[in-house]
């Protein structure tokens, strides 16, 4: 009995004493990503001139108490779409091109860890993006961004940072249908691969190679849908999650709407899922604890949060580093180079001929010669006062850095093209209480469809042509036709010069290809015509040249039946904007 009770005490104390040697240790860390930037560095929007909420100088103020707290154990992601948006942008991509890209100045400023390329940090072609990835200080990413005729990465596919001994990869990846939207110049020698099988292709080579404890999706993509191309999703970064186990945390961006949810992978593991939406008003954020006994990893404690930055306080020191880049850029946008006589707003267009779509249109046909012109309104919601015209203002008559292109087109397929967009724009109204326009409620806090069902910057109105969108007709057969602006017939199996921005000639939108009905491979053959700089600067040019401009609507095209559509255009007019 002595014996067999001396025995159990031993062995108790073996016990005892092997729990005190193992070794258990808890790291703690913070991953914080920003995503669709689109050149809000400072608390100040040279568009409008006037303070702003939200930039990267709060997000920084968020970051470095973060710092304060993590040390190098906090990571700081950027998404991409960095390179396009705000004047600043603009500034540094086409003017001062001989200095550090401000983008390039604010992420070394920030100390980001890692950044991912995006669409739009592609469309001001090779010349701007590839000085701006050798002017920062952080990898740019995108393993599914491959050389062409090598198909060896053009960027690195993955960042892997070792903070507190653990291993932390982070693989970035980019929207593949960029040939949807932009030229083949823009991305000479670049093919841009299907996110599954690169995310397949990474994930082994960094669990199995680099033997990383936790895994990162940084990826310039939507949660899901968008665009086909060639069997290529433009939003697939829930499908990446789902489809291909390893990953623990995907951070994305691309369609401007916040996120936050777990997604079940087919290992029936879960996968955090974040995305913080655009213009730096919030940021993405996930805290992670991982707790190792002997140096195996046993636990995994992992929670995301979205975080908004609208109202932190302002860094003043990174605006006062900055400041006299900010003084010069508010010199550049502050420059008058005309009048306008009447007051021109987006609103307007929504609804009929407008003053603001049709002042482009009539500046399109001019430049280019081109018997009709397409134009959509590119901004929600922009307005140019009467009075004195600056050089921000030009912003938001035209928001992005297009080209003009001239195409060949059918009068079959301009038809086919506008019953496309107006498909997509108004409703098919079967009473007058009925909607006019093609409305969502649930798009309402969507930064880009804002209470729209489809994305505005693809409702192509035409010039050059009169013609009638009966809203009671099923879509395919609303637009009727009637003749040219000029009086003379239009023949639908005539071929017509057509002027439109390089976003529309290249493909974007679909409009070319579901509607018109011409192959994708085919459009380029279709060009006759490429502006040499973008459309921006000839609006510029030609509202120098006036002096004074009276944009007027020019009345070629109109919704009927008017006793329904002018009173539920009234309607949904206050519903959008609470005015009449």
């Amino acid at each position: 009995m002595f014996m067999k009770k001396t025995l159990t005490a031993v062995i108790g104390l073996l016990l005892l004493t092997n729990n005190v040697m193992a070794q258990t240790k808890t790291v703690s860390l913070r991953i914080i990503e920003t995503s669709d930037v689109h050149g809000c560095f400072f608390p100040y929007n040279f568009i409008e001139g006037k303070a702003t909420k939200g930039t990267m100088a709060r997000v920084n103020t968020y970051v470095e108490k973060q710092r304060q707290q993590y040390g190098d154990n906090l990571l700081l992601l950027d998404n991409g779409d960095i390179l396009q948006g705000q004047p600043t942008n603009y500034w540094s991509n086409y003017v001062m091109t001989n200095e550090p890209n401000m983008a390039a100045k604010v992420v070394n400023y920030m100390k980001y860890d890692a950044e991912t390329i995006g669409n739009h940090d592609i469309e001001p072609g090779h010349a701007v993006y590839d000085k701006w990835i050798s002017e920062v200080n952080c990898p740019v990413l995108g393993a599914n961004v491959v050389d062409a005729k090598t198909g060896k990465p053009y960027l690195k596919p993955y960042a892997l940072f070792v903070r507190d001994g653990v291993k932390i990869a982070v693989i970035g990846m980019l929207t593949p249908t960029m040939a949807c939207w932009l030229n083949e110049a823009q991305f000479e020698g670049l093919a841009f691969h299907e996110m599954v099988s690169s995310a397949r292709l990474w994930v082994k080579h960094v669990r199995e190679v680099e033997h990383a404890d936790i895994v990162v999706g940084l990826f310039h993509s939507g949660k899901d849908g968008g665009l086909v191309l060639d069997d290529a999703l433009e939003d697939a970064s829930a499908v990446v999650a789902r489809e291909v186990p390893g990953f623990d945390i995907v951070f994305y961006g691309h369609d401007h709407i916040v996120h936050n949810e777990w997604i079940t992978n087919k290992a029936g593991q879960k996968v955090l899922t974040l995305d913080p939406s655009c213009w730096a008003l919030n940021v993405a954020e996930a805290q992670i604890e991982l707790t190792y006994t002997d140096g195996i990893l046993k636990k995994k404690d992992i929670k995301g949060n979205i975080v908004s930055v609208k109202d932190e306080p302002v860094d003043q020191q990174m605006v006062n580093h900055f400041q006299p880049d900010i003084d010069r850029i508010k010199e550049y946008v502050g420059r008058r180079i005309g009048r306008f006589e009447n007051t021109i707003s987006t609103r307007d267009c929504y609804f009929g001929n407008a003053a603001f779509t049709d002042f482009i249109h009539s500046l399109q046909l001019r430049i280019s010669g081109a018997d009709i012109s397409f134009n959509a309104p590119l901004a929600f919601d922009n307005k140019i006062d009467a009075g004195d015209v600056y050089m921000s203002d030009m912003f938001k008559l035209y928001r992005f850095e297009n080209q003009l292109y001239v195409l060949n087109m059918t009068g079959h397929e301009i038809k086919g093209h506008l019953e496309e967009s107006y498909g997509r724009w108004v409703n098919t109204m079967t009473s007058a209480d009925d909607h006019l326009l093609l409305l969502n409620n649930d798009s309402r806090g969507d930064q880009q469809r804002m209470g729209f069902l489809n994305f505005t910057f693809n409702f192509d109105s035409a010039s050059g042509i009169d013609y009638m969108v009966d809203v009671t007709k099923p879509n395919g057969q609303k637009i009727s036709i009637l003749q040219m602006s000029d009086g003379t017939p239009f023949q639908l199996d005539k071929t017509y010069k057509v002027v439109m921005n390089s976003y529309r000639g290249n493909g974007g939108g679909d409009l070319l290809t579901k509607g018109a009905g011409i192959p994708k491979e085919e459009l380029s053959s279709r060009i006759i015509y490429q502006s040499p700089l973008d459309l921006r600067h000839y609006l510029m040019e030609e509202i120098e040249r006036q002096s004074t401009v009276s944009p007027q609507a020019a009345h070629n095209w109109k919704f009927i039946p008017e006793e329904w559509t002018v009173p539920a255009g009234n309607r949904d007019r206050k519903l959008l904007f609470g005015e009449d």
